[in-house]
């Protein structure tokens, strides 16, 4: 009963929270979401290292992607941080947890736990229904493309993170989520690391009808091997959208684009 009325406190406490008003963003997912949500007016830092939005442009720099101008940032006296897990070290995240300020840790391993951040995210900016629309509006979305993208045969898919060292993704990652709603499979979907590095061997010995990467000068590689199905069916392919790397609203739109070019695969 004690530990009833101790989650109910919980509960009780965090729905009666006062909405954030200052929040900085420290991954561009994050920032994108904040748009989305129609909060950006909230924003008052942002972490760069990658092409900002131009509603964000007179938003102040904490710093850079991977270091954290600690000083600057409280001199912003947030009261809401949103993080990923790649944005900051380990140690300045441990070091923002010391000093209190508020974060929430946005981690989505799939497409269902990104519609809940949404909601999630809201909630925390004083934008509750908001976040819920955008919520139902990506399942309904993502639902629509996995009933019209269907095989019954998943296509195998290599998708190249980087080509020199060879990196791919492996289990439990979104973007392979997202490729299964398009029908198809990754082919280290085995793996349990998020980006594991692999061989040339490895890849030959999965066969992948389709090879997909950043630009077609990374894919071009390939070629020496003509034994790979996605070489003899020139089915070397450039990411459509990059947005599919960002895990935000606008990844529906990105992962509708990937779909229509994966249906073209013979």
């Amino acid at each position: 009963m004690m530990r009833l009325l101790l989650g109910a406190c919980l509960l009780v406490a965090s729905l009666s929270a006062p909405a954030a008003e200052r929040v900085v963003s420290l991954a561009p997912s994050m920032s994108e979401i904040m748009l989305e949500l129609g909060a950006g007016e909230l924003l008052v830092g942002v972490l760069d290292g990658a092409e900002r939005p131009p509603q964000l442009a007179g938003v102040a720099s904490v710093g850079r992607f991977g270091t954290l101008e600690l000083e600057t940032l409280l001199s912003l006296k947030p009261d809401l941080l949103l993080l990923s897990p790649g944005s900051l070290p380990e140690a300045q995240r441990r070091q923002l947890a010391d000093i209190g300020i508020p974060f929430y840790l946005g981690e989505p391993r799939n497409l269902e736990q990104l519609a809940e951040q949404f909601a999630e995210i809201g909630a925390r900016v004083g934008r509750a229904e908001r976040g819920r629309q955008l919520r139902e509006q990506f399942r309904d979305g993502m639902a629509g493309l996995r009933a019209r993208y269907r095989r019954e045969q998943p296509l195998p898919v290599f998708y190249q993170v980087w080509h020199q060292p060879l990196y791919t993704i492996g289990a439990q990652q979104i973007l392979g989520d997202a490729l299964a709603v398009c029908g198809a499979r990754n082919v280290f979907e085995d793996l349990r690391l998020p980006a594991p590095q692999v061989n040339v061997e490895a890849v030959l010995a999965r066969a992948p009808q389709v090879i997909l990467g950043g630009s077609g000068a990374e894919l071009e590689h390939w070629r020496a091997w003509p034994q790979l199905p996605a070489v003899r069916l020139n089915q070397l392919w450039s990411v459509p959208d990059k947005g599919i790397e960002r895990p935000s609203f606008q990844m529906l739109g990105a992962t509708e684009r990937l779909c229509e070019l994966l249906a073209t695969a013979h």
